[in-house]
């Protein structure tokens, strides 16, 4: 078991004070088995009441709620999480599935069809081109290695670009460039797994960089996988993830799992500028 602290500070800058809609923060990392949370708080300017609550996917979600104008909309989070090893997967997975190609258990194809289905089907022929350099049809292969070949083969297909526009790359559009953020990885790989028929979900949260580095926001892909259940695989770094990431939301499309999201009324040039920072660190 390992602790460490994970401070986030968002700031929106306006010219003049404007009037904040309801917001939508995703800060706050998901519990489990393999992460507990031993401190956390949440720090809002202007004046807010905040309400949390779950959605659909778990993830634990405040609703903001401004009751003044300003000139700045600052969050900070900071949160102590304790984080447990996971067994590796070819340790754990099911007998059943341990060779590729494989069934879901019928007792579990109800709840995870949605997490099988591409959220992009038009990009799914030049997809299902590309994994012809990963798998052909009909080959028996174990399931952690054509995973693991995956994870890798999408690591060394694009070139890391960060890009500070909101939203991702469809499919196309990243095969097409060669580079892509650490969000357009993990969506590119969740099309790709499905397109082999795994269960895949976007995952969002912080990852613990090197020593000398201060960590930052990140993306990857779960799959689920039986007796292993959602693992978690890192294509920007060719990794399964693991102590060093921390999950804060999941969802089938990653429009689900945006950090922050809100409105603001005001003149059209009240805007300024977006600054943010994040410390992760172990303690």
């Amino acid at each position: 078991m390992k602790r460490i602290r994970i401070s986030h500070r968002t700031e929106y800058h306006y010219h003049e004070p404007v009037r904040f809609g309801p917001h939508r923060a995703l800060l706050r990392p998901r519990e489990g088995h393999d992460l507990h949370i031993a401190r956390s708080t949440l720090a809002v300017e202007p004046n807010a009441d905040v309400r949390w609550y779950r959605d659909v996917y778990g993830n634990s979600i405040a609703i903001l709620n401004f009751l003044e104008t300003g000139e700045t909309l600052r969050l900070v989070s900071e949160v102590d999480v304790d984080l447990y090893e996971n067994q590796p997967i070819d340790c754990v997975v099911d007998p059943v599935a341990q060779w590729y190609p494989f069934q879901y258990d019928a007792a579990e194809q109800v709840e995870i069809v949605p997490y099988r289905l591409p959220t992009y089907p038009h990009d799914g022929p030049a997809v299902q081109q590309w994994l012809g350099d990963l798998y052909t049809p009909g080959r028996l292969t174990l399931t952690a290695d054509l995973l693991n070949g995956l994870n890798n083969l999408v690591y060394r297909s694009f070139q890391y670009n960060r890009r500070e526009e909101p939203g991702v790359q469809i499919p196309c559009e990243t095969l097409r460039l060669g580079t892509g953020s650490c969000r357009d990885y993990a969506v590119f790989m969740m099309e790709a797994a499905r397109h082999l028929g795994f269960a895949a979900r976007f995952v969002t949260g912080y990852i613990q960089m090197g020593e000398g580095q201060h960590g930052a926001t990140h993306a990857w892909t779960e799959i689920y996988i039986p007796g292993a259940g959602w693992r978690g695989f890192d294509p920007t770094n060719d990794k399964p993830a693991g102590s060093e990431h921390v999950s804060v939301a999941v969802s089938r499309d990653h429009e689900k799992a945006s950090p922050l999201s809100g409105s603001w009324f005001g003149p059209a040039g009240a805007f300024n500028r977006l600054d943010v920072s994040v410390q992760v660190f172990e303690l």
